[in-house]
């Protein structure tokens, strides 16, 4: 996995005083991107031994509240794996800290990644230029939801037992 950038004490990626993680690779290619160079997955800096260190130094502060994962896009095909592995870690080893992650993906299509069972807060859609909301909270396009995914899921296994 490969990242742009490690944005500290940043406010407008998601509630609370965060850390945002900017990877590398999106195939989204949507119109007007804010962030069109991090859409090669070559772009970038390797998420190294040492980046990993300075992401965990910026969590360690008690007035952090946790991270964002931006980009690109954490759920590009080549992000997977890594992007799991690290959420896992950050989860296990702040548990009290939140972690928001910006998708182009639907909820619907990977609500189903093991990833989700860590993840807080989802922001999902493509951004649509031609839907763009200046006064919307943590989403650029109308068409983008904030989802809170532990209670989504929840809302979903309920739906499914009530099924069966």
């Amino acid at each position: 996995m490969r990242y742009h950038n490690i944005t500290k004490d940043d406010m407008l990626n998601g509630e609370g005083l965060r850390v945002v993680l900017w990877v590398a690779g999106c195939s989204h290619s949507c119109k007007e991107c804010q962030n069109p160079i991090t859409w090669d997955p070559n772009g970038g800096l390797p998420f190294d031994d040492n980046a990993k260190e300075e992401l965990f130094k910026e969590l360690d502060k008690d007035y952090v509240s946790g991270i964002t994962l931006s980009g690109g896009d954490p759920l590009f095909v080549e992000n997977r794996n890594k992007i799991t592995d690290l959420v896992k870690e950050i989860k296990r080893c702040y548990p009290n800290k939140t972690i928001w992650m910006y998708t182009g993906f639907l909820w619907e299509e990977i609500s189903d990644l093991e990833i989700m069972n860590y993840i807080d807060i989802l922001v999902d859609g493509k951004y649509e230029c031609d839907k763009r909301d200046t006064q919307l909270h943590w989403r650029g396009s109308t068409n983008q939801r904030v989802i809170d995914v532990p209670k989504s899921i929840q809302n979903h296994k309920k739906v499914c037992s009530t099924k069966a």
